[in-house]
């Protein structure tokens, strides 16, 4: 077990290193030395998990398509709102994640590698599905393709927000991206009742940071409370 965990680690060590250097310089400038040198791992340890960069490329796409820190709710229009939103507290602070979306609207690299927006798109839509099961979307909303606007207006509005000269911060652009969206989905009632604010944002992400952190004993906060948040991948 203790060999495994070692083995876990030091692949999430490489992914992470490899993201940060993806997201700084961009998937064709970064090389293996590079990556070798900054994440302390023997080569052999590196291609034992990841054989060529392109195979750390399609982990850290992988690796970007997560619902961690989302709980579960009641209301299904509220854990996408919760998906999107904390998304866009983490992207800015998370390497793995702007590293994939730099490597999705880099030409080459999308068509090497293609994007996690696919998989983002069924994510969504099945949890829309669920949001119809119980009665929350308007008559015309057809689930796989709110899931696309959703996926594409996130993912431009990020690109958009980035090149503002005094851009906001992502969190407050996603906040006013679903208020104009989410009335042409959810049911008034329905609306009415959901959470849509850069506050819960930030909460989500301060609550998934604190069952990260270490205890005494090693263990991660999240493993305490029974992984009730988890990598949808």
């Amino acid at each position: 077990m203790a060999q495994q965990e070692r083995a876990i680690r030091t692949r999430r060590i490489i992914l992470e290193t490899a993201a940060a250097i993806f997201d700084e310089r961009g998937y064709k400038a970064t090389t293996i030395a590079e990556v070798l040198e900054r994440a302390d791992v023997t080569k052999g340890a590196l291609y034992f998990h990841f054989p060529s960069k392109g195979d750390l490329a399609r982990g850290v796409l992988e690796g970007a398509v997560t619902t961690d820190g989302v709980r579960p709710q009641e209301v299904k229009l509220q854990e996408i709102v919760d998906i999107l939103l904390l998304m866009a507290a983490r992207l800015p602070r998370e390497p793995m994640l702007s590293a994939a979306l730099r490597m999705a609207i880099d030409l080459p690299s999308r068509r090497e590698f293609g994007t996690a927006w696919p998989d983002w798109i069924e994510l969504l839509t099945a949890t829309l599905q669920e949001a119809r099961a119980r009665g929350e979307l308007l008559p015309h909303v057809v689930e796989a393709d709110t899931a696309r606007m959703l996926v594409s207006t996130w993912t431009g509005v990020q690109v958009v927000t980035e090149g503002l000269p005094a851009r906001r911060d992502l969190s407050e652009e996603i906040v006013c991206l679903l208020r104009h969206l989410l009335p042409a989905v959810a049911r008034p009632e329905v609306l009415a009742g959901l959470e849509v604010s850069p506050a819960r944002a930030a909460r989500l992400y301060e609550e998934m940071t604190a069952r990260r952190e270490p205890r005494a004993d090693g263990e991660s906060g999240e493993s305490r409370e029974g992984g009730e948040s988890q990598d949808s991948r």
